[in-house]
């Protein structure tokens, strides 16, 4: 007997519920009381429990009523969904929508695109892959995402098209009790070799051989940012992270910023959504990705004002170097004039 109830008695059973009576159902349902009563009536004798208690005025939930109203919701919110997802799924929508990000990309942008996304596609189930180098690239091509979000590596990959994201900023750092900190002026390469460079890895065979960046023999290699953060603040090493990770520990003096001999300012990494040529993302892959580019276009404000921090901190490190050596070179000219 439970095969045949229907979605519409589940329904009538909520509306009786809510409304208090069964005539406030019927209006709100658009039936006569009757019909209300009846729809009740052969519910109850199908799964054989009373839900209502009609020896009042006014029918009251049984408590077992009670009981079943909260799994009679259920039942009917998912049917919702399930109506919702089949509606979307036959306009083209992807049935859930996977993305591989670099883990460089600016953490905040991509909160507020994908916030948004689960206002628009509620339906969706999303999921999210952080990942390093090539473990976002590699994905992408064996087509097990919708797609992915990389920095400037293997660029070559002629079945994927590439669209641009944003410029993440990126800088040599080391804690402020490393030896390289009180380093004065640009740092060498042959210093550099002397100290422990911590290296952001990956899982993929694609960057097999490739080093990016590493400019001492010494190494250790990470696949996690977040241990990459901490070991640089512990003072394990010295390394590259983006700016927008790093920010709040230059401020407060925890990590330094380094000049480096080879480079004198920070660089910009180009992050860019990536997806197979012949496989483009759906409706909701394309909403999110079009989304994303709203909001990295508002990045570059904080990113402005981070570079000034950053510049400040170094120029205010060469004002200090400046005043220490000043005593120095004064000495210097008067050995100068005294031996002239």
């Amino acid at each position: 007997m439970l095969d045949g109830m229907s979605l519409d008695q589940l329904r009538t059973f909520i509306a009786a519920a809510d409304a208090g009576s069964f005539s406030a159902a019927g209006r709100r349902l658009g039936r006569a009381q009757s019909v209300v009563s009846q729809t009740l009536a052969n519910l109850e004798g199908q799964i054989g429990v009373r839900l209502f208690d009609r020896t009042g005025r006014s029918p009251v939930l049984t408590s077992e009523g009670k009981a079943l109203l909260a799994d009679a919701r259920t039942v009917a919110g998912n049917i919702d969904l399930f109506k919702a997802r089949a509606k979307g799924l036959a306009g083209g929508l992807e049935p859930e929508l996977t993305v591989f990000v670099n883990a460089l990309f600016p953490t905040n942008v991509l909160t507020r695109a994908v916030a948004d996304f689960r206002e628009q596609f509620p339906n969706t189930p999303l999921r999210i892959a952080v990942e390093g180098m090539g473990a976002v690239i590699a994905p992408v091509l064996e087509r097990q995402c919708s797609f992915g979000i990389r920095g400037p590596l293997l660029l070559d990959q002629a079945e994927l098209t590439a669209e641009y994201l944003l410029g993440a900023r990126y800088l040599m750092v080391a804690s402020s009790d490393h030896p390289l900190a009180r380093h004065r002026g640009p740092i060498p390469g042959n210093v550099l070799a002397h100290h422990i460079q911590l290296v952001l890895t990956d899982r993929s065979s694609l960057t097999q051989g490739k080093d990016l960046r590493v400019m001492s023999p010494k190494t250790w290699r990470l696949s996690d940012l977040g241990a990459k953060h901490a070991f640089l603040r512990a003072g394990l090493g010295w390394g590259g992270m983006p700016l927008h990770l790093v920010e709040a520990d230059l401020a407060n003096g925890t990590l330094v910023s380094l000049r480096l001999a080879e480079s004198d300012a920070p660089t910009s990494i180009s992050m860019s959504a990536i997806y197979r040529t012949d496989a483009p993302p759906g409706p909701a892959g394309r909403w999110l990705i079009d989304r994303l580019k709203q909001f990295a276009e508002l990045a570059p404000a904080s990113v402005s004002t981070s570079k000034k921090r950053a510049d400040g901190k170094m120029a205010g490190s060469q004002r200090s170097s400046l005043r220490e050596a000043r005593p120095r070179l004064q000495k210097a000219e008067k050995k100068v004039r005294r031996g002239a």
